[in-house]
């Protein structure tokens, strides 16, 4: 073991592995750079801790920052040994888990410092979709450190602790870090969306381990598959109609043990993303969400049934994500329309773009369930049967068209009185609206009750479990 073997980054590294799997690579390693008196400084393990272990019987890779050598500072040598644990992670396709605790670039390494940086930018770069990368930021991790967990996956960070950013809170124009604190755990996962979770650091670190044993080890691996839960496939989940606005109950309800790990969940939250297991099978999700209810069911936030600018980039990532890895998607679909306020519409067209783009463009099994109501071209961008869902399932209460039916009667007969406007509001609810419409047109392969949600996603999985399906041959989309 290298001089670090007793410092905080050894410490993470123990507390997220399984006891004593962590076999650590590099441990003589220490900077070549004199100048500045670089060798008097003493420079053991060059200040990252690398190698490898196991979460859950599975092999990962792991590096941790040192901050108790000069300030944890990526050098030269720093960097290399990031750079080399990269290289066998990607050639035992095994995910590959970050700890970060830096104080920047060594400057006394100047250009030597830049040009690792940017090799360790090329290698998470060259394994994105090829391995897993998850990043911990358990203290500073500041300018060109930031593209760290921008380049990864999934990111976790610290809550007091953990500092993120590109630019330091004092110095943007006309702000100072009591103002709004830019670099605070709060700030990332609220605004940014580049947070996946916050908390202490015992919390991040079974954050990971929870995330880790639901994904697959690379992109060729099927894994992890076929774990017995314990949970009769054929459950059903009576009054799950009663919470179809919170889209997180309803996962939670119809997931292998009531577990459903939510990513990003502070972030666009009219969106709800994460993975859950479906009859021992990893599924990643993507559900509306027009309200949050406490455990009492009694509504706490309300967001109208709308898409934002913020769900929609949420739930594009998490499905490029799963396309990627091969993890088939479910999602649930409860929407009227967009978000209609200055900020949202920004943004808006480019990100539902993006999330068109996302589901068309994945060929891993899409499996849809219309829990609400399905409106316009909000709907269409949600996993709709024209844009590729291999099964489209509605709730028996559900609703699917063009809009709600009084706002279609209006503006279809602009000049009428209120009471023809009640009767061609019942007339467009049972001739449109209605979600027996969609099901005579093919755009809903069945509908269900509420309560059978589980049995019917399940199978559905299974029978899309060898689906094989092609895309134009090209290098790559550009939206």
């Amino acid at each position: 073991m290298s001089n670090a073997a007793q410092s905080l980054a050894s410490t993470r590294i123990h507390s997220l592995l399984d006891a004593n799997s962590f076999v650590e690579i590099g441990g003589g390693v220490t900077a070549r750079n004199t100048d500045f008196n670089l060798s008097d400084a003493g420079t053991p393990s060059d200040g990252v801790i690398t190698g490898y272990g196991l979460v859950c019987g599975r092999l990962v890779y792991i590096y941790s920052q040192d901050v108790s050598v000069l300030n944890g500072t990526v050098g030269e040598m720093h960097a290399k040994k990031i750079v080399s644990l990269y290289d066998l992670a990607m050639k035992t396709g095994a995910p590959i888990i970050g700890l970060l605790d830096c104080g920047g670039i060594r400057l006394q390494e100047a250009a030597d410092a830049l040009n690792a940086l940017g090799e360790i930018y090329r290698e998470q770069v060259m394994a994105s979709g090829v391995i897993p990368q998850i990043t911990g930021v358990f203290g500073p991790c500041g300018g060109g450190l930031a593209l760290f967990p921008a380049l990864t996956d999934f990111t976790f960070i610290v809550q007091d602790a953990g500092r993120l950013f590109v630019n330091a809170p004092n110095t943007l124009d006309g702000n100072h870090v009591t103002k709004c604190d830019t670099a605070s755990a709060k700030f990332q996962s609220e605004e940014t969306g580049l947070v996946d979770g916050v908390g202490t650091e015992g919390e991040i670190l079974e954050k990971i381990r929870d995330l880790v044993v639901l994904l697959p080890s690379n992109n060729e691996d099927e894994l992890p598959c076929d774990i017995d839960q314990g949970d009769d496939l054929n459950r059903t989940c009576p009054g799950l109609e009663g919470y179809g606005g919170d889209a997180l109950h309803v996962l939670t309800q119809i997931a292998d043990g009531h577990h459903f790990v939510e990513t990003r969940p502070v972030y666009g939250k009219d969106v709800v993303t994460g993975f859950m297991r479906l009859n021992g099978n990893t599924v990643g999700c993507v559900a509306n969400r027009s309200v949050i209810c406490d455990g009492e069911g009694k509504v706490t936030e309300d967001f109208g049934s709308v898409l934002s600018a913020r769900g929609a980039k949420k739930a594009a990532r998490m499905v490029d994500f799963c396309d990627a890895f091969n993890i088939p998607v479910l999602t649930l679909t409860n929407v009227t329309g967009f978000k209609a306020s200055k900020c949202s519409e920004k943004h808006m067209a480019r990100e539902v773009g993006r999330l068109t783009y996302a589901f068309a463009n994945a060929t891993v099994p899409k499996v849809n369930v219309i829990v609400g109501k399905a409106y316009g071209s909000a709907y269409v961008a949600m996993n709709s049967k024209s844009i590729g869902a291999d099964m489209v399932y509605a709730w028996s209460i559900a609703e699917v068209g063009t809009m709600e039916a009084s706002m279609a009667a209006k503006i279809m007969y602009p000049q009428a009185d209120a009471d023809t406007w009640k009767v061609k509001t019942v007339e467009y609810q049972a001739l449109q609206s209605n979600v027996l419409s969609a099901a005579r047109r093919g755009y809903v392969d069945l509908i269900i009750e509420p309560q059978d949600t589980r049995k019917h996603v399940i199978g559905a999985f299974e029978m899309l479990f060898t689906k094989r399906e092609s895309r134009p041959d090209k290098k790559h989309g550009t939206v």
